[in-house]
């Protein structure tokens, strides 16, 4: 499975950003979803997740209501919806998917294949 996340760029402080991750291969609707993210010198951090049928989702504390996942399996895409957005939020962000659909993990060990990230830079 190979990911291709997009939709990154520079806004303002209070401002708002949709980020798109685009699966290869037919297996992506049986994988639950994520959104890391990372700064320099800092640990991948896990914002959000999504489970294979989009039933469930899942947040960090610190994105919880700013933040929206969402997932569209037949275009085999998962999304993350940015409002709100805070130079704290800086970082590249990638998608990830955990071939486990029963687990709903917020560890990057927990996955299996990753995007190659996309930058967001949130200007104060």
């Amino acid at each position: 499975v190979q990911l291709q996340a997009s939709g990154g760029g520079l806004v303002q402080a209070g401002g708002s950003l949709r980020l798109s991750c685009v699966a290869s291969g037919p297996t992506f609707g049986s994988y639950t979803m994520a959104w890391f993210r990372q700064t320099p010198g800092k640990e991948r951090e896990f914002v959000g997740g999504i489970s294979w049928s989009a039933v469930l989702t899942y947040y960090a504390d610190s994105v919880k209501g700013r933040f929206t996942i969402s997932r569209d399996n037949a275009k085999n895409t998962v999304y993350l919806q940015m409002h709100s957005l805070n130079p704290e939020d800086t970082a590249v962000y990638h998608c990830a998917a955990d071939r486990d659909r029963y687990r709903l993990g917020r560890r990057p060990n927990e996955y299996d294949y990753w995007g190659q990230g996309t930058l967001v830079t949130v200007s104060s």
